[in-house]
């Protein structure tokens, strides 16, 4: 353990042990070694105000922080730190992370209420499964002068599966209550969406014909010329190695990607510039069309590790994986004003997914509104229960298989760095299984996918125009 954060403990007088979580390494010598419960798991999140005064705020592992509440206290306005600032104070400070210590140099703390209701609790300091351990009574002796407030909200409560069948209730009533907008007599008529492009609808159309054929998807491609040069540029990108040069829509389909490939990627790139690309978001996150890439790209890599006979569409697995974050340009646009309010807590909430932070603020979360968004243009079930459901590892129902590949697909690239959402436990051999993936299959792909990055950033940059 870091010898400043020593300091303080011995500074403070207060008994503590040195406790190691038993899923992480070996305990060092003279160290405790327990399994460790996500409620008593205390962590910090540095905040700073307008002035750029700090204050830490100490909350439990398994709660969304709230910042209002944290602004309500101090009378005044709170953000995380980013990464930047993270890094230069710690540098300052001669910390490599931010620990769940009361009063860390001196500056003001707040400290989540429900916290003094436990009788052992687990503070991060920062060190892989290493834990300060500390009994309730020398907790509350080492917080001291520290404020007490309800800074923080159960996650379990906020990330637990809902009803498909609510969401258009849920999405009325968050409509009606955070924004301008009011209910008309139908839903779609409040938020005046655009109409699905005309691209869209015609390649929709195309999926369900069983004689259409290269020159019908050509025809329709060719009417959009911005979309036919970016289908073109993709299957001239080094990703594909396409020998020659890439001429036409003919040559891109018939050659290098194929008909099932250029029919999804341009329903796919249709869709995601329909609406506006949001001009703020969290700290750190991928570009929207930087990420569509990436996971249709797992996505399809995963397919091809199921048995034949028990294999998904290839053309649906990828056209889920390009509109994985679609419900990101939907909730930005739906609830503007909101957005930035969404985005801070997503900042200070790391720990929390995304559908948390949102269902927090505005009462519904981006997959959502991205099904319904989708019920509404008449897009294909099997894609509105993808993007439902793609959160949810447990989903067993309608068209589970391509919920539960966007779910590895995105939690695989998290392995491998790509910010796109929580980091969550390792994943169970029982979600492999369940799509009958081998896992050292599954990990292989996405490591000779992940080797092909600079490729599809190449790829990305070109499909956001």
């Amino acid at each position: 353990m870091q010898s400043n954060i020593e300091r303080l403990l011995a500074d403070s007088n207060v008994p503590y042990s040195l406790t190691n979580n038993t899923v992480g390494r070996d305990a060092k010598p003279q160290q405790d070694v327990v399994e460790l419960r996500p409620y008593n798991v205390v962590r910090a999140v540095l905040l700073k105000n307008e002035s750029n005064d700090k204050v830490i705020a100490i909350s439990r592992n398994d709660t969304l922080l709230d910042i209002a509440k944290i602004d309500a206290v101090f009378n005044s306005k709170h953000v995380a730190l980013t990464s930047e600032e993270i890094n230069k104070y710690m540098k300052s400070a001669r910390l490599s992370a931010i620990p769940a210590l009361p009063g860390l140099n001196n500056l003001p703390t707040i400290v989540d209420k429900s916290l003094l209701s436990y009788d052992t609790i687990y503070l991060d300091v920062g060190v892989s499964q290493q834990y300060v351990q500390l009994e309730q009574v020398n907790f509350r002796e080492l917080i001291g002068d520290a404020k007490i407030s309800v800074i923080a909200r159960s996650l379990s409560q906020l990330e637990a599966p809902l009803n498909p069948e609510d969401d258009r209730k849920s999405i009325e009533h968050s409509v009606n209550l955070f924004t301008e907008l009011r209910i008309k007599q139908r839903l779609e008529e409040t938020l005046e969406f655009p109409p699905l492009p005309a691209t869209a609808q015609k390649i929709i159309t195309l999926r369900t014909n069983p004689d259409a054929d290269i020159g019908d998807l050509t025809d329709i491609i060719e009417l959009d010329a911005s979309l036919s040069a970016q289908v073109v540029s993709w299957a001239a990108s080094p990703y594909y190695s396409a020998p020659g040069s890439i001429k036409s829509i003919h040559d891109a389909i018939v050659r290098v990607l194929g008909f099932d490939m250029v029919l999804n990627l341009a329903l796919g790139l249709s869709l995601g510039n329909t609406l506006k690309m949001p001009k703020i978001g969290p700290y750190g996150c991928m570009p929207y069309f930087e990420q569509s890439v990436y996971v249709a790209a797992a996505a399809e890599a995963l397919v091809t590790c199921i048995p034949r006979k028990s294999r998904p569409n290839f053309g649906t697995a990828y056209l889920a994986g390009l509109l994985n974050n679609f419900g990101y340009l939907v909730i930005s646009e739906v609830f503007n004003s909101q957005f930035k309010t969404i985005c801070e807590h997503i900042d200070a909430n790391p720990q929390s997914s995304f559908q948390a932070t949102e269902r927090h603020i505005v009462g519904v979360d981006r997959n959502q509104l991205a099904s319904w968004l989708m019920g509404f243009w008449n897009m294909p079930d099997t894609v509105c229960h993808a993007l439902r459901h793609q959160s949810n590892p447990d989903y067993d129902g309608e068209n589970w298989e391509y919920s539960l590949l966007l779910y590895l697909a995105t939690k695989l690239l998290q392995e491998r760095g790509l910010t796109m959402g929580t980091n969550s436990d390792p994943l169970p051999d029982s979600l492999f299984d369940k799509l009958q993936i081998d896992r050292s299959s599954a990990e292989e792909a996405i490591t000779n996918l992940m080797d092909a990055s600079e490729e599809l950033k190449i790829i990305a940059k070109q499909m956001s125009g």
